[in-house]
């Protein structure tokens, strides 16, 4: 699951329990990357009001399906297999159509984001891309290339907080050889609710 220690749920005690709980799948599932935050609980706690704010906070103006497909994209971009395999069965079900889907992963594999996506969406990814790969050679031009997308500041802020918190979540589990052994693929946190961190 792991290179450090996991604290499972069933060993888990006190505020460790209690946070576990808070993020639990079926059958008191906890996904691997919650579990590795299990030495300091306390980092656990700012990983999932990032995520959950990031992804799943209904004052986001962009599609959850799109916000996805950038965490898929820079999870591939960074090779973690890990946060590939979760949230493209995130995005799947999102969709709820198999083929476009596959369209939208094949366009992702190839880097050909035109195949399965308009002109706007395929320019928030080459941004997306460009601040994976090749952080410090950006500049003012490229926001204004999303704003010639017709994108609004709020929604190119949406971007960058979803492409940095893949960065920091693919590192988390590179860095730490995180395996999704164990772990129910394509879930996620349904409710808007700050607090509520229950993955379904």
């Amino acid at each position: 699951m792991s290179w450090i220690k996991i604290i499972s749920f069933q060993e888990a005690q006190g505020k460790l329990k209690k946070l576990y709980q808070k993020v639990t799948g079926p059958n008191n599932n906890v996904d691997n990357i919650m579990l590795v935050h299990g030495l300091r609980p306390h980092t656990m706690v700012g990983h999932m009001a990032l995520y959950k704010n990031v992804l799943h906070n209904s004052n986001n103006t962009l599609p959850k399906w799109y916000l996805e497909t950038i965490g898929v994209y820079v999870s591939m971009l960074n090779k973690c297999d890990y946060c590939v395999q979760h949230h493209y069965s995130g995005l799947v079900k999102l969709l709820n159509n198999d083929k476009q889907a596959s369209e939208l992963k094949k366009s992702l594999e190839t880097n050909n984001l035109s195949l399965a996506l308009d002109q706007k969406y395929a320019e928030g990814l080459e941004y997306a891309k460009q601040l994976t790969l090749q952080p410090s050679e950006l500049a003012e031009r490229s926001i204004h290339c999303l704003k010639e997308k017709e994108f609004t500041d709020g929604e190119i802020l949406e971007i960058n907080q979803v492409v940095s918190y893949f960065n920091y979540a693919n590192r988390t589990v590179l860095g730490l050889g995180v395996s999704a052994k164990g772990d129910i693929l394509g879930l996620s946190p349904n409710s808007s609710e700050d607090d509520n961190w229950n993955h379904q």
